[in-house]
């Protein structure tokens, strides 16, 4: 991997949660990465003396010009929580502190201040309370708050992993993402699956450096519709989006279902699958990789990655928290970099 001419910008996400700790931890322990971490300051140095840190390495981050000296190693970009929190307590009244933290950080990626950003988990929840009580509207996640502030159309989420002693590579991404179950069969369409599967065979060749890859796609119903006696999206929309598809070259192998294809037999004919909905795929991937696993969001302008879990408000502050997550997702947001 060839060395970063920029820093990673890391968003330490809800700041009742573990993000602060695990970011901390992460960036005193030596990662082999110039970071920025976008936080309170205060925020931070609380939390590193209740896991005992030595924040005394972490530099200010200053004005930085990437094209006349190296970023420091570690460095704080200091942004203002809206009120004093605890380590456990959730305050809506920081929404607008986490949402503050994300815009920074994609500033900094379209400006080309940073080489890529790496988010520290948020709690939606929380973010509604907070924005619905200014009239901002709904916050359903990190993928399309970040396709809005970047005025992308449509993106892709995408988590990653290596699964087996082996260590093999897994990579799911979700054709509709943060919606009801009763709303998804209702989602599907023609138009945003083509574009869902350009996006990620897109991506695949350009960030991942995949020269033709492969995408293994799931049907939507059980038994991929059985040949329509369990459910017509998979005749009406998804196969002749394969279809189409494969007429320009793209080498895709599906419908299948779900309950079957992710065995490794299968995933190693491919090197990503397409779920149909969020918990059609993740939570086999989770399974195998959790602690590891990576979110990617394919088709932004800008480079992120993100952790696999939640905020885990129980274990904020007393330095119980797993950063295997954080560390894999810097490590890819940073090679990734190397490719764009």
């Amino acid at each position: 991997m060839s060395a970063l001419s920029q820093a990673l910008a890391i968003t330490t996400g809800e700041p009742a949660g573990i993000g602060p700790d695990i970011t901390l931890q992460m960036a005193l322990g030596g990662i082999p990465h110039p970071i920025v971490i976008l936080g309170d300051r205060q925020l931070l140095l609380q939390r590193a003396a209740l896991l005992g840190l030595d924040c005394g390495q972490i530099a200010a981050w200053p004005d930085y010009d990437a094209q006349q000296s190296p970023p420091p190693a570690v460095a704080i970009l200091h942004c203002p929580l809206n009120t004093p929190t605890i380590a456990g307590q959730l305050d809506p009244a920081n929404a607008q502190y986490v949402l503050d933290l994300l815009d920074r950080a994609t500033q900094g990626c379209v400006s080309g201040e940073f080489a890529a950003m790496v988010t520290a988990p948020i709690h939606k929840g929380v973010i509604n309370e907070g924005i619905h009580a200014d009239n901002q509207g709904y916050f359903s996640g990190h993928t399309e708050y970040l396709a809005e502030q970047t005025h992308t159309p449509q993106v892709v989420m995408m988590l990653a992993g290596e699964y087996g002693s082996e260590k093999k590579s897994i990579r799911v991404a979700l054709a509709t993402t943060h919606l009801p179950l009763k709303d998804v069969a209702s989602a599907l369409n023609t138009a945003d699956l083509t574009r869902t599967l350009r996006i990620l065979h897109t991506d695949l060749r350009s960030k991942f450096g995949i020269a033709e890859p492969r995408i293994i796609v799931a049907g939507l119903n059980p038994h991929a519709g059985e040949s329509g006696h369990m459910g017509r999206e998979e005749i009406d929309i998804i196969i002749p989006v394969l279809e189409a598809l494969r007429g320009e070259g793209m080498k895709l192998i599906g419908p299948l279902p779900a309950d079957t294809l992710f065995n490794p037999p299968i995933l190693a004919q491919g090197d990503a699958v397409l779920a149909m909905y969020h918990d059609q795929g993740l939570p086999v991937l989770k399974f195998a990789t959790f602690g590891a696993g990576i979110n990617i969001t394919l088709g932004l302008p800008i480079i992120r990655t993100s952790v696999d879990h939640g905020t885990a408000l129980d274990l904020a502050g007393t330095g119980k928290a797993d950063i295997g997550s954080l560390i894999a997702a810097t490590q890819l947001a940073a090679e990734l970099s190397t490719h764009s």
